[in-house]
């Protein structure tokens, strides 16, 4: 069937089984919007404020739902905008495809208007990208960017398109997705792309070699990173950390993919983990990570981290094997499949004295309580006795980010969305709305702080526009307060741009936009806000005041041993 590029872009995201699409508008995109238009009821379309909250948001639904998160925007600045959510996902294997459109070929390399080589500028926070010049590459190079971004190690996919491909006409034939593979040019262009488009089978006698190393040890402990979350493995997991009878240390990235009430659970791990998980990684002598990829925030001295345990590193990234940590076995593969076939050799075990070690020490951090302000266990512990156990958590970057993290317990994948790799202060109220849009029965929280929830509050419009009931728990302390913290620990008490002692009042603002919102200093007035935000029905705001010195503990310095502690 005959159609234009801009009717075979939306069936080919039809036939991928996209349901919502997050973008803005503009000139070389138009004709995409134009048939947008005729797909009203079989596609959803969220207008952000802005294209960085859109690429949030598209990421927000991937994590949230393991499916790929989809993105529009326009050419120039339309694109660049969408570098930061990118990178976001880039960082933290998330998959999303950014379709973006440039100027046409008759005007291309010719710095026409709103006219950026967004194939460029992408190329190194990309799984792979594409420029579409013509109408006849347009269904199979999607189709690719699909699969591309959902397969192996899952990722960022960008899809430029010139706007005279968008308005040529090619035939058209649906294929559906079993059937990609197959197809004569996809299977092609598949078998020359430099991506694995499925994990590779784990060795067995790698898989043999790791039980016999679980049977030799005494002290063994588990790491459950990112990949757990990605796989969807977190019923393998578990039944594997009960077999072996393994305390667990969880990564940021890793939240969600291990019950945080399980009892095996020793809390999060690195600079900011739990006296538990960091005294029992020095202490291990059989180390294995799931889906981890040692960063700097986890093994902050490379070469002393785990220095008393052999160490194994299991990631379907063949890429990520011993470029932090130097490891004595690592298996290749899905992090499910290997948990699967390790299920079937492993017999059940006890490490009773193992456990009693490591469970001498907390697991969690407790924050000394007070009458007259709010500290942060007061609204978490308020936000977990009263919000529903499966709340779906986004959170910004920053002290909140690490507070929330060491008291809430994820209870499954996508639970927790949250930028470990990138750091994107201003990702959470995006990742929220994709998040909400993609759960529209569950509560949404969006935790921030004052200096992360300015960099993107404009989207606070797109809640309201869309009737998306996202809570929005503002910890206001009136400054940067991991960098505060930095400065207090480190540099002198040189407080040097940090403070934020300048507008708006966030309550207000929240009213502007057509919400509502509270400022809280007790409590009983957090609870009574809580109950009013679940309530009503729409997005709502709490503006809670913490005292600007309060700090994330522990804390281990940056390149420090991780059981050197400046912070307990």
């Amino acid at each position: 069937m005959e159609m234009t590029g801009a009717k075979i872009v939306m069936e080919c995201l039809i036939e991928q089984g996209v349901d919502t699409v997050f973008g803005y508008p503009g000139g070389t995109i138009l004709n995409v919007y134009d048939e947008l238009y005729n797909y009203a009821g079989r596609v959803q379309h969220i207008l952000t404020a802005h294209e960085q909250g859109a690429c949030h948001a598209a990421d927000g639904y991937a994590r949230s739902t393991g499916k790929v998160g989809v993105c529009f925007a326009t050419s120039g600045p339309g694109a660049t905008n969408l570098v930061t959510g990118i990178s976001t996902a880039y960082m933290d294997s998330s998959p999303i495809v950014c379709i973006t459109c440039n100027v046409g070929g008759n005007l291309l390399g010719k710095d026409s208007f709103q006219e950026v080589d967004i194939t460029g500028v992408t190329m190194p926070i990309t799984k792979c990208n594409f420029l579409v010049r013509s109408v006849d590459e347009l269904a199979d190079t999607i189709r690719e960017a699909f699969a591309i971004a959902r397969s192996g190690r899952p990722g960022p996919v960008l899809i430029d398109i010139l706007k005279n491909a968008t308005a040529e006409t090619a035939d058209f034939e649906p294929l559906p997705r079993s059937t990609h593979g197959t197809h004569g040019r996809l299977a092609a262009l598949m078998a020359r792309s430099s991506q694995d488009f499925k994990a590779p089978e784990p060795d067995h006698r790698d898989i043999d070699r790791l039980v016999e190393m679980i049977g030799e040890a005494k002290k063994p402990l588990l790491i459950c990173g990112g990949g757990v979350v990605r796989a969807r493995a977190h019923e393998e997991f578990e039944a594997f950390a009960n077999r072996i009878d393994a305390p667990v240390a969880i990564t940021v990235m890793g939240a969600g993919g291990f019950r945080g009430r399980n009892q095996l659970t020793t809390g999060m791990i690195g600079m900011h983990g739990s006296q538990a998980s960091n005294m029992a990684v020095d202490a291990c002598d059989l180390l294995i990570a799931v889906g981890c990829r040692f960063s700097d925030r986890v093994a902050l001295r490379p070469a002393t981290f785990a220095q008393n345990a052999k160490i194994v590193q299991i990631d379907i990234d063949r890429s990520e094997i011993n470029k932090n940590v130097q490891t004595d076995h690592h298996i290749i593969g899905d992090a499910k499949r290997v948990l699967e076939l390790l299920l079937e050799r492993v017999q059940p075990m006890a490490h009773d004295d193992w456990k009693k070690y490591v469970f001498s020490y907390k697991t969690e951090t407790e924050y000394e309580e007070a009458a007259d302000r709010l500290t942060p266990g007061q609204v978490l512990s308020s936000i977990a006795r009263i919000c529903p156990q499966d709340t779906i958590v986004a959170t910004d970057v920053g002290q909140h980010q690490m507070w929330a993290i060491q008291h809430f317990h994820f209870d499954y994948p996508g639970q927790l969305l949250t930028s470990g790799g990138f750091g994107t202060m201003g990702f959470g109220l995006g990742a929220a709305i994709g998040a909400q849009a993609a759960h529209p029965d569950k509560t949404v929280l969006h935790i921030t702080g004052d200096g992360s929830f300015r960099m993107n509050c404009n989207e606070l419009a797109t809640e309201q526009a869309y009737h998306l009931p996202i809570i929005n728990v503002l910890f206001n302390n009136g400054t940067l307060g991991m960098v505060r913290q930095w400065q207090t620990l480190i540099y002198k008490e040189h407080y040097s741009q940090t403070t934020l002692d300048r507008a708006p009042d966030f309550v207000k603002l929240a009213e502007a936009y057509g919400l509502s919102g509270r400022r809280v200093q007790t409590v009983a007035e957090l609870e009574a806000a809580l109950q009013e935000a679940l309530a009503c029905g729409h997005g709502y705001v709490i503006d809670c005041v913490i005292d600007i010195d309060e700090k994330v503990r522990p804390m281990v310095g940056g390149g420090s041993h991780i059981t050197e502690f400046m912070l307990n």
